[in-house]
């Protein structure tokens, strides 16, 4: 017989209020890649039979590179909060969830930086 209060019972557990953030971020930045997805394709579609110096104009132009740079970011974010969510969920020792999640949101920053500065420097032209 437990002679813990219902309360009792429950403190610890349940919903700390912090999944709401999560789960709305994933679902504004899967929002967000939608029309930009749309965009780059049509974009790739335009430039695929270009040479080499039309792609690089076609990155030069301010609103293609702004809309490139919004795309990484939206793209690796998205992948990061999906990552930790798989992680969360199949990983069960405590310190190597953490790890994980932590490794993955450093890989995730790290190849967005190194793909936004990739994208600057060909709209910079060096």
């Amino acid at each position: 017989m437990n002679m813990r209060a219902p309360l009792a019972r429950v403190r610890g557990h349940g919903s700390a209020k912090a999944g709401t953030h999560h789960w709305w971020a994933q679902r504004l930045s899967a929002i967000a890649l939608v029309p930009l997805l749309l965009w780059f394709v049509a974009s790739l579609v335009s430039v695929a039979a270009a040479d080499h110096a039309t792609a690089v104009e076609w990155v030069r132009s301010p609103y293609n590179t702004a809309l490139l740079i919004l795309l990484l970011g939206a793209l690796f974010y998205h992948a990061q909060l999906g990552m930790q969510v798989v992680l969360e969920d199949y990983i069960s020792t405590h310190w190597l969830q953490v790890a994980s999640i932590i490794l993955v949101k450093f890989l995730a920053m790290l190849l967005a930086v190194i793909s936004i500065v990739a994208v600057l420097r060909t709209a910079w032209g060096s």
